[in-house]
């Protein structure tokens, strides 16, 4: 028995050893979910295994070296199972701990990760893993573990184990002196001491196999408790004669002197048969003991049953059970099922050598009942429990898959089981797919049906010597004879062979076994009479004929398999099709091994298959189709329909690579007629197509399939000899017209049937209205990923195949330019450019409707079974406007034009160009400046501050655009690659289909972070994309200017392609494009300069302005070529147009707005470049008789003093009211010179914009507005335009500075004056509605409202519907913002700053007003200037001023700066509330501030209540806020001060006015009542109003002067006791029960305060009511007294 035993928490090692682990390796696991790996197959503990690995990251499990130091004896009594348990349950508690025994000692233990690789390891069999160890190191044993939940994976190795656990003997009943007792355990073969087996296994220390093994001995127990394992490896074939032999010895301790022999005394005998009715006994026992020698045959009985012997057996406890045991078996051979049992038992007997009637259980099955009851069998395997037949599956299909190809003949009788047989199947498919027990991957198909589908299937075998019965004959042994039944000696010869694989990691490779040579024999013989070739049925002896003729008759099983698909009805019909992805992958291997067995490699593909096949596959598919179909129709099993799709989609995808591809065709061709017959809608419709098509489009044999090559040599090698090419028919596009090849034409979709398809769906998906864009999404995604295939496709690496294909595509250029409307991407108007459309000047005519005709016919009209109704949908559709795609869906619909334009011939692009209509021209340039804006260079990014969303869309984009433009990916691509041989490992050892994560045509949602290596790599990539781009748009442009004829609308082209270029310079470009980008513009203007200059002033405006901003680039070679660029444009204006004015101006204005908007030019850079310019003036020989070198000099001194005057705005970049003062004030000197000053207020409204002063932003724009409509009242006299900007003066009075001064501010026109794109009714429209959505986002929404009063005249004389549409929407979201929000609004705060010492140059002693952002505390703004401030000026300098009071300049120190800041309020007089009623109205057009300061007559700031003074300061701006600055001049102060009683009057006005906010608010609000409730009668603060009281109101003041304001004191407590009066009854019906007393106190408080206050309150001055005048009538003294009351309850001061 053990002596002592000791405790380890194996999770707390667990959690200790992986604390120190790599995070990183989280995602290392062992390959969930991923079906085609071998590792996915778990060891069979697997279920504890993987709680573990959810629990702790065993992947970064350490070393641990555990110790154990307390040791507890172990009792003899307490051995068994329920008290280790209870111990264990107890150990924790330290009254056990006392209780139980200890043994000093310890042990020490080191516990080691498992290496991937171990030498020198053992399976639980004792049999070597690889790798085999050279030497002799320490062996490891692999150690089989019972899980406590069962564990669904199918034997994949032959194993056959028996565990056998005695558990108790009980003979304390029994009168015998045995005591000390062990148990022998023995397994027999038969009766004889000589059948005893060596299938024991034996002691570490031992032999490997011993023929016995005894249990331990527990002292002094009659009633041992045993504890041992026996583990047998049990024969493989097992007989009745097999069973376990028990023998029971007492165990002698010492020897008496008077008893002489053995130490051993033989107490009985007890055995256990091993098979009962040909089943292999498991679980609990109970069995008696003979105490004498066992009779003759008992090994053929039970002890329980034994029958009567003569002499009787002598049975101790008078035969009853007394030793307990139970038996586990983990076994491959016995199913321990009753069902599969029976089945297999069935099955065995029509195969092999076997003898009847046949036992099955407890009965005899004569041969005539055979096949009645295998057809009960077959039925009856769903109803196997779920772990067996999982474990079985293999076999289980195996021998249904055989029943159903061939036929059985049964006592002469042929039975066709193959109905029965397929119904099994489909049941067991069934019920696997519905246990929540079994892994299921992305797709819903059950893992392990997958697993037996890729690695187990192949065709069964049908030797014609194994199927019928009753004939002793061999059975030929099959290849899964390890783990079923089979004889001792196969069982042998294969277990030599299984040596070297483990049995827990079926990983770890193995030698090729015969199987597999067989295989590899099989798929290289050519001979019919080989020994392994298989036929499909029965085939007669007489039909193998040497010389290799094939029966052309016989059945296969992919037909056989078929056809019960065809036939099969009820319930086994439809689950066979709601699971049609386990039944098409099963005919698709049948039919490859089938071509492969067959050697019909080189047979055509017309003859690989029989008709009747072909016409099962053609119902098949129908059948399919048209549960698709119905799934969508019904809208309540979609999911199930897009499964069942994409499964036929790759069953077809695998018929193209195996049949007729016409035939296929035809399928499809079936296919979308079905599809498209149902009343569904056609988003639901074209989403399923597409998904198709994608799978299909993504055959490696697609381009063989679709492209037509007019020369054979230039036709990419096929990949397979059958679907060659090079015998096309030839279709040359040089034959049709080049204008019908970009359309998607009946006759492109007959030529082309699989890319016309996916085309079509394209086409329809694009025109059509989706929530969300998942259908245009598809389609688009499905056509980038082909394109990205053929990139990578090392066939079409030649440019001569990659302009086939590209012309294969031409026709999606049509559809994409059809569509610009639909992209994300447009030219941005802040850079200069237009957008998209949708304004007045766009050509209605331009935008075609929806074809109505995108379900027409391909290859003979496959579309013409549509319906009325999806006619009639899709005609209703074509009023629609079709939504935007996402910013990720255009991109890749603009990645496949890029490509297509790439890679197609220049000459046809050129022709199609010249024939091109000009809207659709104009279309195709718009698309262009898309293009560009898609693909500009973002920069790089610091990895410190990329965020995981960004960085997820920064990987598609730049992934995206890196496989189109340099190389793409795909799942076709992929296939090409295995196919041309690269990367075969991936391709060939990884079922790809059913892992849709490693397809890269199918996008994953990973997000993780990135290295600083990994960002500065893609940074890299995404600045080679974008120059790609850019360069292929250049190129496309100058084959536009080359391709159109000059008489037909040269101007308006050459104006298209400027814009684009422009649009291009104001992108992020790289050098090597900006090169070639200058040079294209120089070329465009030598060429067309007249028309540039004559008719396109605005775009050289433009070009002046990017051209400037390239001059002062840092890089030579950028800023050379903008400076050549330049002077050529000055050069050509005053020779050649005689418009050098204009240009002088253009630049003019073009270097203001450049040094207004950016905060970083260079200016050393732009000197540099004005220099040069010079230089070319001064050098160019043929312009030195002219007057253009002077008239350069004389603009680049201009410039160069304009750039001197902004020199001062970088000083102030960091002080932002500095920089907006000196902005204004160069704006302010630009007041003569409209263009210029509307430039400048722009440059602070994005100044604004960008510090988020949304409000000051949009005065800017109101200012250019109002500039705008002055000019524009000067020329021209329409009612509808405001009149000058005294129209504006309802939003700001500060807009009358924007006024003309006189006439002469107009030059002539040809000076270029006002002749910007703004200074026009289109461009006011514009200025506000800028100005609205700025105040809207400022929060000013009434004043959204009066700059729509504006706009709104001008935009009803242009009849602009759409865009009044868009404003009343506007509107009226503004309104119910000013109604939500109401008073929540938040608007600026404001502060006095003043500033005080020489340091500040011109802003010494000035005062300002700031404007700051809502609750903005002054700890905050004296901070942020204390700080900008200390650094212009240095430590030590600068002093804040921390109170209000005067500054006397004398008292400062001269080397010192000083600041004073004070929190003002805006100032109304009463007069002016009157008209501020709302909180917008008393915080918009404010001049008027204030600010108060407490002070006494001796000096201190605060004192008692009757020598507190206060003094209040009114300052006054100069202009109104808000304005077009955040901080604004103070040009007038005004004082006054208050006596102490009048600030008492005031104190009581403001805490009266707060309780009645608070009482009569209209959804009042308990807790604000209480608080004020409590600051005015609580006992804690009854000393402040009373207080106030007893000095002011104690007494009458003697001074006359002061008797007015008693008075207004004392009616200011009456109201004051009124109201708190109120809120006390208020605060009644607000309380919650609980707050009772609460109430109480506070009534009892108000009271106390009344009751104090009373005989103040009541004395008045008798000299206030003495009659002045004789009395008046009543009605007048009335009117009088009301009037008084009124004065009195006012706040002006008296």
């Amino acid at each position: 028995m053990p002596f002592a035993w000791g405790v380890v928490n194996i999770m707390s090692v667990i959690s200790s050893a992986t604390l120190d682990r790599d995070t990183g390796d989280t995602d290392s696991l062992n390959g969930k979910g991923s079906l085609e790996r071998r590792a996915y197959l778990p060891r069979r503990n697997s279920d504890r295994f993987s709680f573990m690995e959810d629990q702790y990251n065993l992947s970064g499990f350490k070393a641990a070296n555990i110790t154990i130091n307390t040791l507890f004896k172990q009792e003899g009594d307490r051995l068994s199972d329920e008290d280790l348990f209870k111990v264990l349950a107890d150990i924790k508690r330290a009254s056990v701990q006392r209780r139980t025994k200890t043994i000093p000692g310890f042990i020490k233990l080191e516990v080691l990760p498992a290496p991937e690789s171990m030498p020198g390891c053992l399976s639980p069999e004792l049999i070597p893993v690889l790798p085999v160890a050279e030497k002799n190191p320490r062996l490891i044993k692999e150690v089989l573990e019972f899980p406590s939940s069962d564990v669904y994976v199918p034997h994949c190795i032959y194993r056959n184990l028996l565990f056998v656990y005695p558990q108790r003997l009980n003979v304390a009943n029994r009168l015998t002196s045995a005591r000390n007792i062990t148990v022998k355990i023995q397994f027999m073969s038969g009766e004889e001491p000589s059948c005893v087996l060596p299938v024991i296994f034996g002691k570490s220390s031992g032999p490997e196999f011993v023929t016995e093994a005894y249990s331990p001995v527990t002292y002094h127990n009659k009633s041992p408790d045993f504890y041992e394992e026996v583990k047998i490896k049990l024969p493989a074939k097992l007989t009745e004669r097999h069973h376990l032999l028990f023998t029971f010895y007492h165990i002698s301790c010492q020897q008496k002197q008077s008893q002489a022999g053995a130490v051993e005394t033989i107490v009985g005998y007890s055995w256990l048969p091993i098979v009962h009715n040909d089943r292999l006994q498991t679980g609990q026992y109970c069995l008696p003991i003979a105490q004498e020698k066992l009779p003759v045959n008992y090994s053929l009985h039970s002890p329980e049953r034994i029958p009567a012997q003569v002499p009787p057996v002598k049975w101790m406890e008078s035969h009853k059970g007394v030793f307990n045991l139970e038996l586990q078996a983990v076994s491959s051979v016995h199913t321990q099922d009753n069902h599969l049992e029976r089945f297999f038992t069935l099955c065995h007997a029509l195969e092999g050598k076997v003898t009847f009637p046949i036992r099955l259980s407890d009965e005899k099955i004569p041969e005539n009942k055979v096949e009645h009851e295998l057809k009960l069998s077959i039925i009856s395997l769903s109803s196997s429990r779920l772990e067996p037949l999982v474990l079985f599956l293999h076999q289980v299909l195996d021998k249904l898959f055989r029943l159903i190809m061939q036929p059985m003949v049964i006592a002469g009788q042929t039975a066709n089981l193959a109905q029965i047989a397929f119904e099994s199947v489909v049941s067991i498919v069934n019920s696997l797919h519905n246990s929540q027990e079994l892994d299921r991957d992305q797709q819903g198909r059950n893992c392990l049906l997958a697993i037996y589908l890729y690695y187990a299937f192949r065709l069964p075998e049908s030797q014609g010597d194994i199927i019928t019965t009753g004939v002793h004959q061999l059975h030929p042994e099959g290849r899964y004879s390890t783990l079923g039944r089979a004889t001792a000696t196969t069982v042998g010869s294969l277990l030599l062979q299984s040596r070297a694989r483990s049995s827990s990691n079926p990983d770890i490779p193995a030698p090729q076994s015969p199987e597999d040579v067989e295989v590899k024999n099989i798929l290289s013989s050519k001979g019919a009479n080989h020994p392994s070739f298989r036929m499909s049925t029965y085939v007669d002896a007489s039909t193998h004929q040497q010389g290799g003729t094939k029966c052309t008759n016989k059945k296969q099983f992919h037909e056989e398999l078929a056809l019960q698909m065809v036939v099969s009805t009820g319930v086994c019909r439809e689950n066979a099709y709601k699971y049609a992805w386990f039944f098409f992958e099963l005919l698709v291997k049948s039919m490859a091994q089938h071509i492969s067995q067959m050697d019909r490699k080189t047979v055509a593909r017309r003859s690989r298959f029989s008709d009747r096949f072909k016409d099962d596959i053609t119902t098949i598919v129908n059948v399919v189709t048209a549960e698709i179909s119905n799934s969508l129709f019904k809208q309540k099993e979609t999911e199930q329909a897009e499964k069942m799709n994409i499964s036929l989609a790759f069953f077809l995808y695998d018929l193209m690579s195996l049949m007729d591809r016409g035939f296929v065709f035809q399928l499809v061709k079936s296919y979308c007629n079905q599809m498209s017959a149902k009343a569904v809608s056609m988003s639901t419709v074209i989403s399923v197509r597409l998904e198709f098509l994608r799978i299909l489009c993504s055959h490696e044999h697609y381009l063989n399939l679709s492209l037509y090559f007019s020369n054979p040599a230039s036709a990419p090698a096929s990949p397979c000899p059958s679907i060659s090419s090079q015998t096309s028919s030839s279709c040359s596009f040089q034959d049709q017209r080049i204008l019908s090849m970009f359309d998607l034409s009946p006759e492109f979709k007959q030529q082309h049937f699989l890319t016309g398809l996916l085309l079509t769906e394209l086409d329809a998906a694009l025109e059509m209205e989706h929530e969300g864009g998942k259908v245009q999404r598809k389609a688009i995604n499905a056509t980038y990923s082909l394109l990205c295939a053929h990139d990578l496709d090392q066939r079409c690496a030649r440019p001569e195949v990659r302009a086939k294909i590209a012309a294969l595509y031409l026709p999606l250029v049509g559809i994409i330019i059809d569509s610009i409307n639909s992209l994300d991407f447009t030219v941005s108007d802040t850079r200069g450019g237009k957008g998209k459309g949708g304004g007045p000047d766009e050509d209605p005519d331009s935008v075609n409707p929806i074809n109505q005709t995108i379900a027409m016919a391909i290859a003979g009209n496959p579309f013409n079974t549509l319906a009325r109704n999806a006619l009639a949908s899709m005609a209703s559709m074509s009023t629609k406007a079709p939504s935007t795609l996402t910013a990720e869906t255009s991109r890749n619909l603009l990645v496949c034009f890029l490509w297509i334009m790439k890679n197609s011939e220049q000459s046809l692009i050129q022709r199609w160009t010249a024939d091109m209509p000009f809207a659709q021209l104009n279309r195709l340039l718009e698309l262009l400046a898309i293009c560009v804006s898609c693909f500009e260079y973002r920069g790089k990014q610091s990895s410190d501050k990329v965020s995981t969303q960004a960085l997820q869309k920064s990987q598609q984009a730049k992934a995206r655009l890196e496989q189109a433009l340099l190389g793409g990916q795909g799942a076709r691509g992929e296939m090409i690659r295995r196919a041309g041989g690269n990367d075969r490992t991936l391709g060939y050892g990884e079922n790809l289909r059913w892992r849709k994560d490693l397809t890269q045509w199918r996008q994953t949602n990973d997000r993780h972070d990135k290295s600083k290596a990994e960002l500065d790599q893609e940074a890299i990539i995404s600045g080679n994309l974008a120059t790609e781009a850019n360069l292929i748009v250049l190129d496309l442009l100058e084959i536009i200017v080359q391709a159109t004829p000059l008489a037909e609308c040269k101007d308006s082209v050459v104006g298209g392609v400027l814009r684009v270029l422009l649009h291009s310079l104001t992108c992020n470009q790289s050098t090597s494009f900006l090169s070639h980008c200058f040079s294209t513009l120089r070329a465009l203007i030598m060429k067309f300069g007249d028309l540039l200059f004559e008719e396109e002033a605005e775009q050289c405006a433009d070009l002046c302005q990017k051209v400037l901003q390239h001059c002062s680039s840092r890089v030579d070679g950028n800023r050379s070529q903008a400076c050549a660029t330049l002077y050529l444009i000055m050069r050509y204006s005053y020779s050649s147009a005689s418009n050098f004015s204009r240009v002088k101006m253009q630049v003019t204005m073009s270097l203001a707005s450049l040094v207004g908007k950016s905060s970083d030019v260079q200016e050393e850079f732009l000197r540099r470049s004005f220099r040069t310019i010079l230089a070319y003036a001064e050098e160019d020989g043929e312009m030195q008789a002219t007057q253009l070198p002077s008239q350069v000099d004389e603009l680049l001194g201009n410039l160069n003093r304009i750039l001197s005057d902004t020199v001062k705005m970088k000083e102030f970049q960091e002080d932002p009211e500095m920089l907006m003062d000196l902005m204004y004030r160069i704006a302010k000197g630009y007041q003569t010179s409209p263009d210029l000053r509307l430039t400048w207020l722009q440059n602070m409204a994005e100044k604004h914009n960008g510090r988020k002063c949304h409000t000051e932003s949009a005065m800017c724009l109101v200012h250019a507005a109002a500039l705008v409509a002055e000019y524009l009242s000067m020329l021209e006299d329409h009612k509808y335009l405001p009149v000058g900007s005294v129209t504006f003066q309802n939003l700001s009075p500060n807009v009358l500075e924007e006024s003309a001064v006189s006439d002469d501010v107009l030059s002539p026109d040809e000076d270029g004056v006002c002749s910007g794109r703004y200074f026009t009714e289109n461009g006011l429209v514009d200025l506000l509605e800028q100005a609205a959505e700025l105040f809207s986002q400022g929060g000013l929404f009434e004043a959204v409202n009066e700059v729509y009063k504006i706009m709104i005249p001008i935009l009803e004389a242009h009849r602009d519907f759409r865009r009044l549409a868009s404003t009343h929407e506007k509107l009226q979201r503004a309104f119910e913002n000013i109604i939500q929000k109401g008073h929540k609004r938040m608007f600026g705060t404001y502060f006095r700053v003043g500033f005080y010492g020489s340091k500040f140059g011109d802003l010494d002693e000035r005062e300002f007003i700031y404007k700051e952002p809502g609750i903005t505390h002054l700890p905050e703004i004296s901070h942020r200037l204390e700080s900008f401030y200390s650094q212009c000026f240095g430590d030590g300098v600068l002093e804040m001023i921390k109170d209000s009071t005067p500054v006397d300049k004398n008292k400062l120190d001269p080397n010192k700066a000083y600041i004073q800041i004070t929190y003002v309020e805006p100032y109304f007089d009463d007069y002016e509330m009157k008209d501020r009623l709302t909180n917008f109205e008393k915080n918009f057009n404010l001049r008027r501030f204030m600010y108060t300061t407490p002070f006494t007559k001796s000096g201190r700031p605060r004192g008692e209540l009757n020598e507190q003074y206060k003094r209040k300061t009114i300052l006054t701006t100069m202009h109104s806020f808000p304005y077009v600055k955040t901080r604004i001049h103070v040009i007038q102060k005004d004082e006054f001060d208050l006596t102490p009683i009048e600030v008492a009057i005031e104190d009581m006005q403001k805490k009266t006015r707060e309780l009645a906010v608070a009482t009569h608010r209209e959804q009042p609000d308990a807790k604000m009542l209480q608080m004020v409730l409590q600051g005015s009668v609580g006992a804690t603060v009854n000393q402040g109003p009373l207080e106030v009281a007893q000095v002011f109101l104690n007494e009458i003041p003697a001074d006359p002067k002061l008797f007015r304001h008693h008075n207004k004191l004392r009616l200011c407590f009456k109201e004051f006791i009124m109201r708190c009066g109120e809120a006390v009854e208020k605060n009644k019906h607000l309380i919650t029960p609980d707050q009772k007393e609460y109430q109480m106190e506070l009534k009892k408080n108000y009271n106390k305060l009344r009751e104090n206050l009373r005989p103040m309150l009541e004395r008045k001055i008798p000299e206030l009511y003495k009659p002045i005048h004789p009395p008046k009538p009543r009605l007048e003294r009335f009117v009088n007294q009301q009037l008084l009351y009124t004065r009195v309850r006012g706040q002006r001061p008296w």
